[in-house]
């Protein structure tokens, strides 16, 4: 595929499949490649600051209410009360507990939660727990963090949202204490 020119570096900024609505960010001279979340090829700009709604351009696609099945699996694991993040690093799905005030994500080494991946910042997001709820706080990212495919500077998380940092697709689970199931957890990171 070929690579798309921006600014002053050929290949750089933020590119949304079309036909699932996920955001590849290029940097330098990286060729535009097939989306990793569907396989689809046909990109568009990615807009940082909403200007698609400006210009009339349509808005990305909401992805499918059906969790994937690992997802489910690890939700149907969680036997402590609590709160959770559950991703899939590309080698196996990972649950981390929430279990102190501030959880950080992003590529640094001082991450809670770490993606060594350029799509990542150093410090991308925080998950702050407090007794009135849990939120997700952009950390001044570059690419920014989407909460069920909205870009949000801050955001109160339900059961079930999904966040995007970078590449990555992290989902929040809040388990309450009337489980009655006991199986081990799927992976602690």
């Amino acid at each position: 595929m070929e690579s798309h020119i921006s600014g002053t570096m050929a290949g750089t900024g933020s590119f949304r499949c079309q036909r699932c609505g996920y955001v590849l960010t290029l940097t330098s001279l990286d060729a535009l490649r097939d989306c990793p979340d569907c396989g689809g090829h046909d990109f568009v700009r990615a807009s940082l600051f909403n200007a698609a709604i400006a210009s009339g351009e349509p808005q990305m696609q909401s992805r499918p209410c059906e969790p994937q099945e690992w997802i489910v699996r690890a939700r149907e694991e969680l036997i402590e009360p609590g709160e959770y993040l559950l991703y899939d690093d590309g080698e196996e799905a990972r649950t981390v507990a929430l279990t102190r005030e501030w959880t950080r994500i992003g590529r640094s080494l001082a991450a809670d939660v770490r993606f060594d991946d350029p799509t990542v910042s150093r410090r991308h997001a925080l998950v702050v727990r407090q007794a009135d709820g849990v939120r997700v706080l952009d950390d001044r990212s570059l690419n920014g963090v989407f909460v069920n495919g909205e870009r949000v500077e801050w955001r109160p998380l339900n059961d079930g949202d999904e966040i995007l940092v970078g590449r990555y697709r992290l989902t929040f689970v809040s388990v309450s204490g009337e489980r009655t199931q006991s199986p081990p957890l799927l992976a602690q990171a």
